[in-house]
């Protein structure tokens, strides 16, 4: 039947490539040996016209899938294509080709059961840019899950597939999904027929669950409805496991004892991201692709240079891997009074050599509760003036919604700054820096506190020995001037660690002197915590166990 077959005019159909309850992916080629994946849907189409509800609905979300396209993206298929099939009336779907092994390919022999943390990273990076891309074009995939994601062997590039999904009417992805979805990848309200931007967080954060541990939090047990009721149960109910003990078990025997010991070290903040995105309601998860894609971007570029490993910290890993959860519920409840309530700290410069400023605090714990004691107070002030407002619900989930993307668009932007503005994260995103900054300087230079950053941090950040430390300092400090909490936690840090070259430089700056203010620092660093960046927060302890018994 497969070579029988006709798709369309001008495409020769090579044979199935996979067949499931969403459908059929065959190999085509066109006319100049061009090879093609063709997504072929179940359900027929028997008119053409505004009468045929399917063909309404395929027609719409064809439009909406070709947004896609617009913008050439490197981690998803580009669509070639879209109609009706001259056999049976299929709706259709054109896909380039690629050649490659999918992600659950890759996890069975003879490959290792898990990734190493390198590489589960690049899929973190690369799968994440997909799903930025398709959400800021308002599409939802519909079907993120290991089998979906190949690697292109041609170019080392993680690619997202099969849009088939995404081109359905919901009745009939709800019927798919029902019949035949990979319930292991499946957010609790995807079993009620939901499909939302948080719907693909989860689907993400289950594949770098699987990637890093080796297994998926809920694995189906057996066959038939019942397992896969056990597992859409679990999905509602069950915490998931734990990933550090899961990854313990599966480390290859193969590896020698350094490297399983290296290996053990997942970043805090990835696995702090996974559990964020594993969380039962949509709310408290990552809002879509790009916020996601952001916070790996920003964490990645922090983290480059100045982790410390050793066989202590799994230990030390392992138990906050257990309360991560908790963690982040206890910092939301406590920032829910906050808003956007803000220490008035007067704007300061690196350049000050007041000698007051080069006695470090004996307490750095007394300043940090002074401070929360005051945002206490402030909290009472705005609680007593919202409590008789209607409007009350809807300004406290705008304050935590500004809380959850503190720092990233902090005055109103232009089409054009906006469009310049993700331009310069997708080249920064593709690991073209020196481009980037290009882009973040223009914008700096504009008074856009994200691009000052930016600019500011990658410039030190990427020190090629010839760079301006000073201008570099100064868009760091006039963005954190106006909010930015990441420009506060990196001012802090410099501010913090000056005195310590050797700090500075496991930290990823080194290049520039920077002046050392502890006390001014730490109000940075404090204005950061309670803006809810937990890195600031560490950073804090780690000054306070520095310069605390002083």
């Amino acid at each position: 039947m497969a070579r029988i077959f006709t798709i369309t005019e001008g495409v020769e159909n090579m044979g199935a490539l996979k067949t499931g309850g969403q459908g059929s992916v065959y190999k085509g080629r066109r006319i100049g040996e061009i090879i093609t994946a063709i997504k072929i849907l179940p359900t027929p189409i028997y008119s053409e016209t505004g009468d045929d509800k399917n063909f309404t609905s395929f027609q719409n979300e064809v439009q909406k899938l070709k947004k896609v396209n617009e913008d050439a993206n490197p981690n998803v298929v580009t669509i070639l294509s879209s109609g009706i099939t001259e056999s049976g009336n299929f709706p259709f779907i054109e896909m380039e080709y690629i050649d490659g092994p999918d992600l659950g390919e890759l996890l069975t022999p003879p490959h290792e059961m898990i990734f190493t943390i390198k590489e589960a990273l690049k899929v973190a990076d690369q799968l994440s840019n997909a799903l930025a891309h398709c959400h800021n074009a308002d599409v939802k995939h519909g079907d993120i899950k290991s089998n979906n994601v190949k690697f292109n062997t041609q170019n080392g590039n993680y690619i997202l597939l099969d849009f088939g999904l995404s081109v359905m009417s919901d009745e009939q992805r709800r019927t798919s999904l029902r019949q035949a979805g990979a319930v292991e990848f499946m957010a609790p309200e995807q079993h009620e027929g939901q499909l939302l931007f948080e719907t693909e967080v989860y689907s993400f954060g289950i594949i770098m669950f699987e990637l890093l541990s080796g297994t998926v939090p809920f694995p189906v047990q057996g066959n038939g409805e019942t397992a896969r009721n056990a597992v859409m149960i679990a999905h509602l109910e069950t915490a998931p496991p734990n990933l550090l003990s899961l990854r313990k078990q599966n480390l290859p025997a193969a590896w020698s004892e350094a490297k399983k010991e290296t290996e053990m070290q997942v970043p805090e903040w990835l696995l702090s991201m996974i559990y964020k995105c594993l969380e039962k309601n949509p709310v408290n998860r990552f809002n879509n692709g790009e916020v996601l894609h952001e916070y790996i971007v920003r964490n990645s570029i922090l983290a480059s240079g100045h982790t410390q490993w050793g066989a202590d910290r799994i230990i030390k890993l392992e138990q906050e891997n257990e309360n991560l959860v908790k963690q982040n519920k206890a910092l939301q409840q406590q920032l829910s009074g906050i808003g956007d309530m803000k220490p008035g700290l007067q704007q300061n410069s690196f350049g000050n050599t007041d000698n007051n400023n080069f006695k470090p605090v004996k307490k750095v714990v007394r300043m940090r509760i002074m401070l929360i004691v005051l945002c206490l107070l402030s909290i009472i002030a705005v609680i007593g003036f919202f409590i008789n407002s209607s409007n009350k619900k809807r300004m406290l989930e705008n304050q935590q919604q500004t809380l959850a993307n503190a720092g990233i668009h902090t005055i109103p932007l232009t089409e054009d700054q906006s469009f310049q503005l993700k331009k310069a994260g997708n080249l920064l995103a593709a690991g073209r820096i020196e481009a980037s900054k290009v882009l973040y300087k223009s914008l700096a230079a504009e008074n856009i506190p994200e691009a000052m950053y930016e600019y500011g941090n990658l410039t030190l950040l990427n020190n090629s020995g010839n760079i301006n430390c000073e201008e570099a300092i100064n868009y760091l400090i006039k963005a954190a001037s106006k909010g930015h909490v990441l420009a506060k936690r990196t001012v802090g840090l410099l501010y913090s660690f000056a005195a310590d070259k050797v700090a500075l430089k496991q930290k990823g700056y080194q290049g520039c002197d920077f002046v050392f203010d502890i006390k001014k620092g730490a109000k940075f660093l404090m204005e950061a915590t309670l803006a809810g960046d937990n890195e600031a927060s560490l950073l804090l302890d780690e000054i306070n166990a520095k310069y605390g018994t002083q």
